[in-house]
């Protein structure tokens, strides 16, 4: 069997389409279709069911990527690194929630770089973005705030981050505690809200979770980025949701007053996500290593 060929099916494999896959192999998209028909005459199989938008493996083509992907993927790493090659002696391509990556992910990797590995970031805010590049062999590592679904990617639990309803002292001192408690939603929804979307993401998990109702405020500041929301919240902009590790300086020298302390506070998970097989890659499997033991403390 042709290396090049498995090499091609294990990129449509994870790209989900032969055009994506063809721009990742620097190949025109006939020619990505017509290695994966000989692949597919010589094992006397169907690999990929076409469809409308891009192509889904059968139970065939999904047993072979996951057999043959890892392998190949550490033939990789040798032509790439060299027999004596250092292992760390690679580029990592991490992808991930701005905040998250800038603040937690990328010092916790730091001390890999003593290593020889290099490091190199997408930042996105949904996580579908991350995962889509993922699959599509754009990013080695993504932290998402979604499982996948499939076999294609592997998903681990990372950590969980507490959510907490924050605003500024001078409107914190407007509110008094019995009141929010009685009837938090209705008169926290007469405050200016500042988030990262118009759809309020945040600030609509959180009255779920406490509140069990849907905000009926709309956004006074919305910028797509929670240490914008941060900074905001803390100028007097309005009251928003964060999670704690990024508001909890500004908690703890009184920039920001938590409005409410809910018995069971909401949470939102991080999943450590790569493609099915890539963590016999040595750079990889370091990274995500790594990533696990530093969020213990998180």
């Amino acid at each position: 069997m042709d290396l090049h060929l498995l090499r091609t099916f294990v990129t449509v494999h994870r790209a989900g389409s032969f055009t994506r896959a063809a721009a990742l192999l620097g190949l025109s998209q006939p020619a990505v279709t017509s290695q994966i028909r000989t692949l597919e005459r010589q094992l006397g199989r169907p690999l990929f069911l076409r469809r409308a938008r891009g192509v889904t493996p059968t139970t065939v083509g999904d047993e072979l990527a996951h057999r043959a992907a890892p392998h190949l993927d550490a033939l990789v790493e040798i032509t790439e690194t060299g027999l004596h090659g250092r292992v760390g002696a690679r580029t990592l391509h991490v992808a991930g929630p701005p905040e998250f990556v800038s603040l937690r992910a990328l010092p916790a990797l730091t001390p890999l770089l003593s290593e020889g590995l290099t490091l190199r970031t997408s930042l996105f805010g949904a996580a579908e973005e991350s995962l889509d590049g993922l699959a599509a062999g754009r990013h080695d590592l993504a932290v998402a705030t979604a499982r996948p679904r499939g076999g294609l990617l592997t998903a681990t639990p990372l950590c969980d981050e507490e959510h907490v309803l924050v605003a500024a002292p001078r409107w914190a001192a407007r509110l008094a505690p019995d009141v929010l408690l009685a009837e938090g939603a209705v008169v926290l929804d007469q405050l200016p809200v500042v988030e990262v979307h118009e759809s309020l993401p945040f600030v609509a998990r959180y009255w779920a979770a406490v509140f069990e109702s849907k905000p009926a405020a709309a956004g006074t500041v919305v910028v797509p980025d929670l240490r914008a929301v941060l900074e905001s919240a803390v100028s007097g902009a309005g009251l928003a949701v964060l999670p704690r590790y990024l508001c909890e300086a500004a908690l703890a020298d009184g920039r920001l007053v938590a409005l409410l302390d809910p018995p069971v506070p909401p949470l939102r998970t991080y999943f450590l996500v790569v493609r099915t097989g890539t963590l016999a890659l040595s750079h990889i499997a370091r990274a995500h290593d790594t990533l696990l033991r530093a969020a213990a403390g998180w």
